[in-house]
């Protein structure tokens, strides 16, 4: 499947900020479950480039004089391998073990993982977690916020996809499975679903396998991989800071469509 992939993300303030720094995840990498066909990213001035700790491809944008907006724009098409459902990568997967405080999990997400996955390092039963979790926790756009834990929207039993990966991984985590986040893009013709999504790989037989909790997959055979982390914060497509500016305001237009004929 080829996918053409149009993201813009605009930032505005009510005052002039006086500088401003941008971490972006927004360039996929080259693996054997996607071939880029092309990509582009549209700044407001050059961004250094560097491969941080978790492999991720990451541009640092600087802008050292006032602004009171800033758009930031990712534009590209890729192919995707529908048979592929796993990735093999060099580096150990035991850091991912590791919880943080959105990943963290309380004794009612430890007893819910060992309720529906008996302790089981297989994939049969990661898939049985996946589909509790996708039961418990609905659906809910508004229910939670970018800095909302897994322990709150399990508790809440309401969130969105960022929601249903801090949950899978603090459950996988807490039987033992190494698991991490996972940001990028998903083609659906379900307008509810925003294209820029999140989901979790959990390491399995020395691969990682993909679970979409939110659209209860486990073939990612229409998503495009960004980055990955420990969560969110180490793998969000856009983060940063700021001196100045007062209240901002955040706006994000994401479409993924087939690639036409024409196009191809």
């Amino acid at each position: 499947m080829k996918l053409s992939i149009d993201h813009d993300t605009t930032y505005s303030y009510d005052d002039q900020v006086r500088a401003s720094i941008q971490y972006l995840r927004l360039t996929p990498q080259e693996s054997r479950r996607q071939r880029i066909l092309s990509w582009n990213l549209e700044l407001p001035r050059p961004a250094s480039a560097q491969i941080d700790p978790y492999g991720n491809i990451l541009h640092v944008l600087t802008l050292d004089e006032p602004h009171d907006s800033i758009l930031i724009r990712a534009r590209g098409q890729v192919e995707i391998d529908v048979d592929s459902d796993t990735g093999e990568e060099a580096g150990s997967p035991l850091p991912f073990l590791r919880s943080t405080t959105l990943s963290q999990a309380d004794e009612a997400l430890r007893d819910f993982a060992w309720q529906h996955s008996a302790g089981q390092h297989s994939h049969q039963a990661l898939a049985r977690l996946m589909e509790a979790l996708a039961d418990h926790i609905e659906y809910v756009p508004g229910a939670t916020h970018v800095d909302s834990s897994a322990v709150a929207a399990f508790a809440g039993r309401a969130g969105v996809c960022q929601d249903h990966a801090h949950a899978f991984l603090a459950c996988a985590r807490s039987i033992g499975i190494p698991a991490r986040y996972v940001s990028g893009y998903l083609y659906t013709e379900d307008s509810g679903h925003l294209a820029s999504h999140a989901w979790a790989e959990a390491w399995l037989d020395g691969a990682w396998y993909s679970f979409d909790v939110t659209n209860r997959l486990t073939r990612p055979e229409r998503h495009l991989k960004l980055a990955v982390g420990l969560d969110y914060l180490d793998a969000c497509p856009v983060r940063g800071m700021r001196r100045g500016g007062g209240d901002e305001r955040m706006h994000a237009k994401v479409r993924v469509s087939p690639m036409q004929m024409s196009q191809q």
